[in-house]
């Protein structure tokens, strides 16, 4: 029987670009490297030297310098826009949305994984896409690591020599609306869709502020900008699946600590254990580590126990022990901001009306910024959200 992976749907190729090239390129198109220099093209660079230096450098199987290619890819949302969003803010930079037939260019490459890494292939159409198809999973997750190969693969690209002419770009994605109107401000795009896509930007979807330091989010908690990052745990040391499985997937030192500390019952309800991360945050998810220094860089851990047992419904008494505990041991542990799930509201089985005002009764005392992240599974009525609701005094 054969294995082999039906070939994926492919809608849109991506390229990334600063917002000053707009007017550029919807004139002279995407320019390799080589033709920007050749021509006396005055860009804005979103990549730095060393990068930029190394694809030099980095040759295809004809010889030619990546230089000579202008590259783009079959996932935007990768390495490479994060650590472009982390120098230059998600307000200077927006994605290009390619019609697919840019595949098919005449001498085009297609690789599977970042073409600057030295373990990448490169291939012709026919091959390429058989080589895409075999990790289209991997380029469609939501998140990556190095030991895996998934951070290299994640970035394959489509390489096409010269230019890639600009009646090929279908769509603008941006981070919010004020980018928006700046772009077609700069382009008047006529038909030509510019989109607000917070999450391909690493930006939650959506903020509800309840307080000026307290507000709720949609979106992925492991890319916010908050020093502090909430797993919620069971107490017997497995991590199975939600939030705890992420985090053991992304960041394997944080369940071997996990599992130490319920093995030495450092960890338990009611009690949650902080593990002050020394690792750069940056260097797991860049796609050039040790090259870029961001307040975001180092992130710490606080593991709470939501329940006893895997199996075993959240327990919302001991949820709110834990926040008792936070709330009385934030400042003396160092956290300078904190970002949390809705605790149990998830796999845990419990309801964000229940659990939401007693979160929010504890966090507001805190004198930092908070970021709770809204439950995913399932769409919060609104009135659950508002200040009134969440901070309204309560008997008992």
């Amino acid at each position: 029987m054969s294995t082999r992976k039906k070939k994926p749907e492919i809608k849109s190729l991506y390229y990334i670009t600063h917002i000053e090239n707009l007017p550029s390129i919807f004139s002279q198109g995407i320019l390799s490297h080589r033709q920007v220099i050749d021509r006396g093209v005055d860009y804005s660079a979103i990549y730095d030297a060393a990068i930029v230096g190394n694809r030099k450098l980095k040759t295809t199987p004809d010889g030619r310098s990546l230089w000579d290619f202008a590259n783009v890819y079959f996932q935007p949302r990768n390495p490479m826009l994060f650590r472009v969003v982390q120098e230059k803010g998600a307000k200077e930079i927006v994605v290009l949305g390619l019609q697919p037939r840019v595949l098919e260019t005449p001498e085009a490459y297609i690789t599977d994984g970042n073409a600057a890494n030295n373990t990448t292939r490169f291939f012709d159409y026919k091959d390429g896409i058989e080589a895409v198809s075999a990790i289209w999973d991997t380029i469609n997750s939501e998140w990556w690591n190095s030991v895996d190969g998934s951070k290299r693969k994640i970035m394959a690209e489509c390489l096409v020599p010269g230019s890639i002419p600009p009646d090929l770009i279908h769509s603008v994605y941006v981070a919010n609306h004020h980018v928006a109107d700046q772009v077609r401000a700069i382009i008047s795009p006529g038909d030509l869709p510019v989109i607000p896509e917070p999450n391909l930007f690493f930006i939650p979807a959506r903020r509800y502020r309840i307080t000026p330091d307290l507000f709720l989010a949609e979106g992925d908690m492991f890319f916010s900008n908050m020093q502090t990052l909430t797993v919620s745990v069971n107490t017997v040391g497995i991590m199975g699946k939600g939030l705890a499985s992420r985090a053991k997937y992304q960041f394997p030192d944080v369940y071997v600590v996990y599992q130490d500390a319920c093995r030495k019952k450092w960890l338990k309800m009611g009690k949650p254990y902080l593990y002050k991360r020394e690792a750069s945050f940056d260097d797991e998810l860049i796609d050039e580590p040790g090259t870029i220094v961001t307040p975001n860089s180092i992130k710490w851990f606080l593991l709470f126990a939501t329940k006893h047992h895997w199996r075993e419904n959240s327990d919302i008494d001991g949820i709110e022990e834990g926040l008792r505990w936070i709330a009385a041991n934030y400042k003396s542990e160092g956290i300078k901001s904190i970002a949390m799930p809705a605790l149990g509201c998830g796999l845990g089985n419990l309801d964000w009306k229940d659990v939401g005002p007693i979160m929010c009764r504890y966090l507001v005392q805190l004198e930092i910024p908070v970021a709770i992240y809204l439950p995913r599974e399932r769409e919060i009525p609104p009135e659950f959200l508002k200040r009134e609701y969440l901070l309204a005094e309560r008997a008992g």
